[in-house]
């Protein structure tokens, strides 16, 4: 017989969540032969207590050699080291810790640097004969300009893939038609020279939606999940997250309702679902967050829906908004997994919102994909202001959904049309077969959001130096001469959208006269926001332009800018031009 005795070494504790190594040391009596884990005793009978003290001193201190050398290897590789436990606390913020801030910031490095992007191939001119439609999602996020304007206040030059140009021109606010009719959109058209290229034209296609009183929206069952993992620890990260938060919290109402998951190491549940006049409790909450930790963002999403569903709110809003620098380094948390599980919850009624916070980590793709599948939208937070507009200006875009599903197609008329491309949009394009098809998903539009998309277009009979896309000849078809119906129409455009709760698409359709006018203060704008995109991604269709060109266009159209968006958009390219950050590579 043997006697077996326990030594627990416990560490990583978060949330009360418990992630031991425990070191087990067995001890014989007289008749054992063996002994497993220890030096042989070379006394017969039973160890002493002085032996067996020292016996466990030897195990304690191997574990702690050993902890030692996995703290060393960590800071190494830039990740977060957990330095204490902590106590258990899921449903009372006081009583939650996280690893110490101070050995955090001595610990983890900040010029670690794993930000990653989606790799973004510009769209190319198609011709008309073999292309005639093109079909899209709509996008509504506006994170790639934030993320933009960070790298360029750092004075350095944004990574090419880091620029959308599609959430760069709808980062702004346009002077657009509120709706009249049944439908909760206006569409509005123009057509124009394209200012890079005088040769080709420039057609714009807007939509703006129903601006709405948020007093009278439905009331709100939200959930904040939020990443408190030790890369989180910087100034740009959590305790901006808790200042952007603090803002939205102050505009909730008595009948809105929030509840508060945080993760790291593991995930926890630190304020149940709370009444919004109940302010006090849920800001204290927030405030009482720190960061440490290893990011399981795959336990936070689970947890954080379960909560959702418990408090559903039948014909509400019900929402998660998830912020986080996007490092989910830990647990099971791959992408198809956690993407799966946000479409089954969006099928389910709760959408899902993402805030990027901080340098470093950002994980743009896949914070941009989740939000997509989530029928929800994506903004980056740089700085408070930021989060002023997209928590407090734009709230109602941000949090209520007037039409899921939204499907853009376009269908070019040969006799007028040579070729086109659409600038931007790269990651939403859909095929042409998906725009009559109600299953496959697309992008949401706010209360109050405007969406704006640019098509390049090279008329009929124009030279062009650029190469346009087409097919071979078919082998089995002979080509049948078509007799083209020239009404007077460059284009003609169709829109597909739901209703928030709905699963069957209405249409709406608006042809588009080849008449070249001048451009509007807003399409001389939203030029050069392209154009200004366009030059950083060091795009072969910029033309003619320059810096200067960019510069010049955004100061001519700049009069209508009561909030200072535009104003702070020329500074920008200003110190762009000042910085010669085009010159950097």
């Amino acid at each position: 017989m043997t006697r077996t005795a326990m030594l627990m070494v416990t560490s990583c504790l978060v949330f009360g969540a418990l992630s031991c190594s425990t070191h087990t040391q067995t001890t014989p009596d007289a008749d054992s032969s063996h002994v497993v884990n220890r030096q042989p005793n070379t006394q017969p009978g039973n160890p002493t207590e002085a032996q067996q003290s020292t016996n466990e001193r030897e195990v304690a201190q191997k574990s702690a050699r050993a902890a030692g050398e996995r703290r060393e290897r960590d800071q190494l590789a830039g990740r977060p080291v957990m330095d204490e436990a902590v106590a258990l606390g899921f449903a009372d913020a006081s009583r939650v810790r996280l690893m110490n801030s101070s050995a955090l910031s001595r610990r983890y490095d900040p010029n670690f640097n794993t930000e990653s992007y989606a790799h973004i191939v510009e769209n190319g001119f198609l011709g008309v004969e073999a292309n005639p439609l093109s079909t899209f999602s709509i996008d509504v996020d506006r994170a790639s300009y934030a993320n933009v304007r960070r790298f360029i206040n750092d004075g350095r030059r944004p990574p090419i893939d880091a620029v959308r140009i599609e959430e760069l021109v709808n980062y702004f606010h346009y002077d657009l038609p509120d709706p009249t009719g049944e439908h909760p959109f206006s569409i509005t058209t123009e057509v124009t020279s394209a200012p890079w290229n005088t040769n080709h034209l420039l057609v714009r296609i807007a939509l703006q939606g129903r601006r709405v009183d948020l007093d009278d929206q439905p009331a709100s069952n939200l959930v904040f999940l939020l990443d408190v993992s030790g890369s989180m620890n910087s100034p740009d990260k959590l305790p901006l997250l808790k200042d952007a938060l603090g803002l939205l919290v102050n505009n909730l109402r008595e009948k809105d309702r929030v509840a508060i998951v945080v993760y790291a190491g593991a995930a926890g549940l630190v304020l149940e679902s709370t009444s919004g006049d109940r302010k006090g409790v849920i800001l204290d909450a927030i405030e009482r967050l720190s960061a440490g930790g290893s990011t399981a963002g795959g336990a936070g999403i689970r947890l954080a829906y379960d909560v959702a569903r418990r408090n559903h709110i039948r014909g509400g809003n019900n929402r998660v908004i998830l912020a986080t620098d996007g490092d989910f380094n830990v647990g099971a948390s791959s992408d198809g997994e956690m993407i799966r599980l946000i479409e089954e919850k969006r099928e389910q009624g709760t959408f899902l919102t993402v805030l990027g916070f901080g340098t470093g980590n950002i994980k743009d793709s896949k914070m941009e994909a989740l939000a997509d599948h989530g029928n929800g939208n994506f903004a980056y937070i740089d700085n408070i202001a930021e989060a002023r507009k997209v928590l407090v200006e734009e709230m109602g875009g941000t949090l209520f959904t007037i039409a899921k599903d939204v499907k853009i197609q376009v269908e070019f008329n040969p006799a007028r049309v040579q070729a086109y491309r659409l600038i931007g949009y790269e990651n939403r394009l859909l095929a042409a077969e998906d725009f009559n098809d109600d299953t496959k998903d697309a992008g949401e539009l706010g209360a109050g959001h405007s969406v704006t998309a640019l098509y390049e277009v090279i008329p009929v009979g124009v030279e062009t130096e650029y190469t346009i896309g087409g097919v071979d000849s078919l082998r089995y078809q002979t080509p049948v001469a078509r007799q083209l119906r020239d009404t007077g129409e460059l284009l003609f455009v169709k829109l597909r959208y739901k209703t928030p709760d709905g699963d069957t698409s209405r249409l709406l359709t608006q042809p588009v006269e080849d008449v070249v006018r001048d451009p509007s203060q807003d399409l001389r704008f939203a030029s050069a926001v392209a154009g200004f995109g366009m030059l950083l991604r060091e795009s072969e269709f910029s033309g003619t332009w320059t810096m200067a060109h960019v510069l010049n266009a955004a100061r001519e159209a700049i009069a209508a800018d009561d909030d200072q968006y535009r104003a702070e958009f020329v500074e920008l390219v200003e110190a762009v031009v000042r910085s010669e950050l085009l010159a950097a590579r």
